[in-house]
């Protein structure tokens, strides 16, 4: 038995994970990530960097951000503590869903994570003080090629389900999509899972 489901979301390629947890009255216990078992669902990556945020305050925003080819990379995203609304954007030029976007609830509760593949942007809000988020990524961190979009882009219109929102000057200064968009180097392929 495979012990995490694969629910596929809106955006192709982009799915939530849900692990199998064992509970009992001591508490729970759960693989937080298996390399056969991913693939035996499909998800074939090589993960090489795992990073660990903390956000002290609730309406913490932290995106939306990505990486461009040739060292773009695939997120796998877990709320380790709190809750967060994590969102993922489409920028992937010739897909039918380009510049769509999804949001998602991760908290420590539902225990869910979200594969975020190359070719997407990333971002998350903090629903509760003190959140932490884990995540593992399949390219190391490469500021050269690191790219961010405003949060509030018009062409993109989130939906945060916050306001009077606490943003990082990287991100509260991020430029828009109209003026990075020559530099999307995403393209979508049909057999892309």
């Amino acid at each position: 038995m495979n012990k995490f489901r694969k629910l596929p979301t809106a955006l192709r390629g982009v799915y939530i994970l849900e692990p199998t947890v064992f509970e009992d009255h001591r508490g729970f216990f759960m693989e937080s990530y298996n390399k056969r078992d991913f693939e035996e669902i499909g998800l074939y990556y090589n993960f090489v960097q795992d990073n660990h945020s903390l956000s002290v305050y609730p309406n913490t925003l932290r995106g939306i951000h990505f990486q461009l080819n040739p060292k773009a990379q695939t997120k796998l995203v877990r709320c380790l503590k709190g809750a967060i609304y994590d969102v993922v954007v489409d920028l992937r030029k010739g897909s039918p869903t380009f510049l769509k976007w999804i949001g998602v609830i991760l908290s420590e509760h539902n225990r869910r994570y979200i594969l975020v593949p190359k070719g997407f942007g990333h971002a998350i809000l903090t629903l509760v003080p003190n959140t932490e988020v884990f995540y593992k990524v399949d390219e190391y961190y490469y500021p050269e090629y690191d790219r961010s979009i405003r949060w509030d882009d018009p062409d993109i219109g989130i939906e945060w389900p916050a306001k009077n929102l606490i943003l990082s000057d990287k991100d509260r200064n991020a430029p828009y999509l109209k003026d990075i968009i020559n530099e999307l180097n995403f393209e979508y392929k049909e057999e892309t899972i």
